[in-house]
């Protein structure tokens, strides 16, 4: 079965014969695929009313188990934003009753936020949703092929998530 790749890469062969373009064979599918993946993410996180950046926020909350609490630099470290963009989005967050701030007990000038009720009940249905969404694209795949597949993109993707700083 050819795909939109396939096409790319033999118009590029034919047009520069002197280049390798052997990588494209991969990520342009890799980029490809993360397009699909942010449309059915939009598609998942829209059933709940939610944006994604609503969604790793809330879900990285869920994630840090009870009383599912955060420091806001916590929260960058784990969403990859600045702080300007996190104090934005904490705010909106909580106008939505989806967070709240807490002192922490441990800094006296520093807060919490924590997961509400509702917030923690939109993070649980928008996981649900978007793994279904999910587990429809790898469908094809055999659960070997996603072992696979999961290994591959690891050795990709482990050096960009372990530099320092």
């Amino acid at each position: 079965m050819e795909d939109e790749v396939d096409r790319l890469v033999a118009a590029w062969r034919r047009e520069r014969p002197d280049l390798d373009v052997e990588p494209l064979e991969v990520l342009s599918r890799v980029s490809r695929l993360a397009r699909h993946l942010d449309r059915a993410r939009r598609i998942a996180f829209s059933e709940h009313n939610l944006e994604p950046w609503e969604f790793d926020v809330l879900t990285s909350l869920r994630r840090a188990g009870a009383p599912y609490q955060l420091s806001p630099g916590q929260l960058l470290t784990q969403t990859l934003v600045t702080s300007g963009t996190m104090t934005n989005r904490i705010d909106r967050l909580t106008k939505k009753n989806l967070v709240e701030r807490l002192p922490d007990p441990s800094d006296r000038r520093g807060v919490l936020v924590r997961l509400t009720a509702e917030g923690r009940d939109k993070a649980d249905q928008s996981l649900a949703g978007l793994l279904a969404q999910e587990r429809a694209i790898l469908s094809k795949l055999s659960t070997q092929q996603r072992s696979e597949l999961a290994g591959l993109l690891r050795q990709l993707t482990a050096p960009f998530d372990n530099i320092p700083g």
